[in-house]
Order: structure tokens, then C-alpha cells, then sequence
């Protein structure tokens, strides 16, 4: 009988591992770093502190506050995100915040879909090195409208 773990030959699993692992990691850290950078650059064009973009999490925060959605958004996402079948609203929020980053920046919502969502690394970096500009919250505050005066 063969032995698969000792024979190179027939089983050749080591080598793969050996050569695609550093592979894969540098490619997913350039990945990491081209979006922080891409995402400094947006806030500090959103007037937002470009290290925020460097904190897990926050940086979400940061994102909601440039697209004027509200707070407990990030709680639902974090919470959703941990309960099966449910986590796939996080897409819903997801689509929802690339368009509506898309619109803080003047773009289209298919720019927000394709380049945002889909091509998030070519999509950021046109938005934070091309000549969008931040042009205030794409999503209103809902304020109440002032009672009018009695007469």
C-alpha cells in the first residue's frame, strides 16, 4: 500500500500549500492597503478625519455619517451579520450604502452598484483620486416641519 503523506510524487498538497499561501496573503494585503488608502482619501475629501478610515468598524460609522444614514445602521449590520439567513439584509445594507456613497459624490446609482459594490477597489479610488467632489449627505435628515403660527 502507497503512502500519500511521505510521497511528493502522489501527493503533492505540501507544494501546493507552500506556493499559493504567501501568494494569496500578499495579494489580499495589497488589496487591504489599496482600500485604506482609497477610503483615507474619501473622508478627508467628505471633510472626515482620514484615519478613521485605518479602525474596523469606526470606519463603517464614518461611512454612514458621509452618506447621512443613522447610527443604528452599523448595529443592525454587526447584529444581522451574526444570525444565519438574516445576514443576507447585510447585502441589502450594503447596495443601499454604495449608492448612496455614489450619490454623495455626484455619481450615478449604477456607478455606486458597478464600481462601488462590485469593483470596490477601481470604484473607491475613482472616487477618492478623480474629480468627484462631496456634495453633502445623500440621504436627508428627517427634520419636523415647524407647526405654523396660530393666527
Amino acid at each position: 500500500m502507497q503512502d500519500y503523506s511521505t510521497n511528493p510524487a502522489l501527493f503533492n498538497e505540501s507544494a501546493a500549500n507552500t506556493f499559493f499561501s504567501p501568494v494569496f496573503f500578499l495579494v489580499g494585503a495589497v488589496f487591504i492597503v489599496l482600500i485604506f488608502v482609497a477610503l483615507w482619501k474619501i473622508f478627508t475629501k467628505a471633510g472626515q478625519p482620514g484615519w478613521a478610515a485605518l479602525i474596523p468598524i469606526y470606519n463603517t460609522y464614518v461611512l454612514l455619517t458621509i452618506v447621512g444614514r443613522p447610527a443604528w445602521w452599523l448595529v443592525a449590520m454587526i447584529v444581522l451579520g451574526f444570525i444565519p439567513v438574516l445576514n443576507l439584509l447585510t447585502l441589502v445594507f450594503a447596495v443601499i450604502l454604495s449608492i448612496d456613497l455614489a450619490k454623495s459624490f455626484g455619481k450615478s446609482p449604477v456607478f455606486g452598484i458597478v464600481a462601488l459594490l462590485i469593483f470596490s477597489v477601481v470604484g473607491y479610488f475613482i472616487l477618492a483620486f478623480g474629480p468627484a467632489k462631496y456634495t453633502g449627505p445623500s440621504v436627508k435628515a428627517s427634520v419636523p416641519a415647524k407647526p405654523a403660527p396660530s393666527a
